[in-house]
């Protein structure tokens, strides 16, 4: 029982439990970024390059047909514009999390700064420690 009660207390410690939320957030983040990138980015960008972005490929071999018209082999392609989109959507979720980063630094840095209320006794010194100045 002893390993099973160190499990429990390992996994229920609070940066575990930190870890999965932001994983799970962080799929649903990377979904939601992948629809902005190819419902947005990429026909824009296609409209600019005449071609959804996700689409451009290139192709390395032709597809082989029999006498028949039947496939044998399929084409292969490179696909550049999935492997660009891939890259752009990388590039929005590093700079979103270096902007929530950047934000929880700030608000940590405000919460080290701000002086803490002293004890009532430390009041009480503090005001026989003024009183004494007079």
């Amino acid at each position: 029982m002893g390993f099973i009660k160190e499990f429990k207390d390992f996994a229920m410690k609070g940066n575990l439990v930190d870890i999965a939320v932001a994983f799970v957030m962080g799929g649903a983040f990377g979904k939601v970024v992948t629809s902005f990138t190819d419902g947005i980015v990429s026909p824009i960008i296609g409209m600019i390059g005449g071609a959804d972005l996700s689409k451009n490929m290139y192709q390395l071999k032709a597809a082989v047909t029999d006498a028949t018209g039947k496939v044998v082999t399929e084409a292969v392609y490179v696909k550049w514009g999935d492997f660009l989109t891939a890259i752009i959507n990388f590039i929005i979720v590093a700079f979103v999390m270096f902007l929530v980063i950047k934000g929880i630094n700030k608000m940590k840095k405000k919460q080290e700064e701000a002086p803490a209320a002293p004890s009532s006794t430390d009041a009480l010194l503090m005001e026989i420690r003024d009183s004494l100045k007079k």
